[in-house]
């Protein structure tokens, strides 16, 4: 088969087709982050700390799905995928999961809504393992498509921000939908979140992922993976706990922790505010149920403007210039929610604060995104066991972060608590991850790999190898 790299910059097809392909998953991390602990402890009226473990078993069962996934995905058989594509075949497996377990996890316990909240946790636990399991397969098999699919930096760092573009729509059409459903069947202008809005979710869940599975459909049918048997029979050639292996190569490079520290701090920055902005909105400010909506409409419109301020931005803007950029406009907002409190501020300047936050956590993580493609390299073989490791990272802090803040959310009877929450974790988030991007070496080009290949070079001839783009 062909192995040569697709020109992704004149292939609006292919662009089209990837850019959609983790919509699913988007619409679903959309709905989890934003309203998971809105629905369980608003609606279901599950007490702060129990929501929050729930949310934590999440994270976790995702932490440690993702490198197993990862880490199988690279190895998947030659016989088995060669045809489909290793990482599609994960793709569509995963869309099975998500499609059959995340609308339970938003609506009444089916046939025990009158049990105790102990015993439902356990319902809505299942559900939660194999939605997670699902999202990880989604996730990691369409970001290791990336460096499969393109070798050039600018390349790759344009291929990110097109999937980031989607995720930004994804999330955009999630808070309208949101809004509609709100808007038209309550007066969602004055009234606040509660028990009898539990229908209402369950139809949001249904219209999103709707189109999710829609354009699921379109990207299997319209992305050809391109296949390297060479990097393949290599990795097979080669024993899991050799020394020559390339998993085991990264594990030994102290580079590999950095960038991961800065991936999990940029997912704590973004995913923690996203969590917690609508109980900061509905707890410390008392705002009614259409700013649940608006206010993270706002973030992604803040989103959306980094995402397509990235695809144009010049070559000579460094990494660690955008992510000094980003994490600026990010701290801001996290200072001025530490500073807002009267009426202006909750009428006019909140919706200001909300798009710096949405277009520094968009900035952040397309870069961190780039990084670590650019660690990864030439060595596309490993690029799902890679991004698992960073993904492992991201869902254990986040899951762990969220808990705690949840059993004391309990305790806390200062409705000033989520306002302080997000300003210091967040912001001490947006500090560290500044910090390691800017203690970052120099990353080899794009063409090369950061890691020793030595014994998959010299397993092959030098013509083998793919060309840039």
């Amino acid at each position: 088969m062909d192995n040569e790299f697709v020109d992704i910059s004149t292939s609006l097809k292919l662009q089209l087709g990837y850019g959609i392909g983790h919509i699913l998953n988007d619409v679903c991390a959309s709905l989890w982050f934003t309203y998971f602990l809105v629905f369980f402890h608003l609606v279901l009226e599950f007490s702060a700390s129990q929501a929050g473990n729930l949310m934590l078993i999440g994270q976790i069962v995702d932490a440690v799905s993702t490198p197993f996934i990862g880490f199988h995905s690279d190895r998947t058989d030659n016989s088995v995928s060669a045809r489909y594509g290793k990482r599609k075949l994960w793709h569509l497996f995963g869309t099975a999961c998500v499609m059959t377990s995340f609308p339970f996890i938003f609506t009444v316990c089916i046939g025990c809504s009158m049990a105790h909240k102990w015993a439902q946790m356990f319902y809505f636990a299942a559900f939660i393992l194999i939605f997670q399991i699902g999202w990880a397969a989604v996730q990691i098999s369409h970001l290791s498509l990336i460096p499969e699919l393109a070798e050039d930096e600018h390349t790759r760092s344009h291929l990110t921000a097109v999937r980031y573009g989607f995720t930004v729509f994804s999330n955009l059409f999630v808070y309208v939908i949101t809004w509609i459903v709100l808007h038209v069947t309550g007066e969602c202008d004055k009234q606040q979140i509660g028990p009898g809005d539990a229908w209402k979710f369950r139809h949001i869940v249904y219209v999103v992922m709707s189109v999710g599975l829609l354009a699921t459909i379109f990207f299997h049918f319209s992305v050809k993976e391109k296949y390297s048997y060479r990097r393949q029979d290599a990795l097979f050639d080669t024993d899991y706990n050799s020394e020559t292996n390339p998993h085991n190569d990264f594990l030994r490079k102290p580079l590999l922790y950095q960038v991961a520290g800065v991936y999990m701090s940029t997912r704590l920055v973004v995913n923690v505010s996203q969590v917690l902005i609508p109980l900061y909105l509905h707890r410390t400010l008392g705002l009614a149920a259409r700013s649940l909506a608006v206010i993270p409409l706002a973030v992604y419109l803040g989103s959306l403007t980094a995402a397509g301020i990235l695809r144009i931005i010049p070559r000579s803007f460094t990494r660690k210039l955008n992510y000094l950029v980003g994490s600026g406009c990010a701290l801001a907002g996290f200072v001025w929610i530490h500073i807002g409190s009267d009426d202006v501020y909750k009428v006019y300047f909140i919706y200001v604060v909300a798009v710096l936050i949405g277009f520094g956590g968009a900035v952040m993580l397309v870069t961190s995104l780039t990084i670590t493609a650019d660690l990864i390299g030439a060595t596309t073989e490993a690029s799902a066991f890679v991004y698992g490791i960073m993904s492992f990272t991201d869902k254990l802090a986040c899951g762990i972060a969220i808990s705690v803040i949840q059993n004391y959310a309990d305790e806390a009877a200062e409705t000033t608590y989520y306002k302080d929450v997000i300003s210091w974790v967040c912001g001490g988030a947006t500090l560290l991850g500044l910090t390691l991007t800017v203690l970052l070496p120099k990353f080899a080009p794009a063409n090369e790999t950061i890691i020793n290949e030595t014994s998959v070079n010299a397993t092959t001839e030098p013509s083998s190898i793919p060309e840039n783009i």
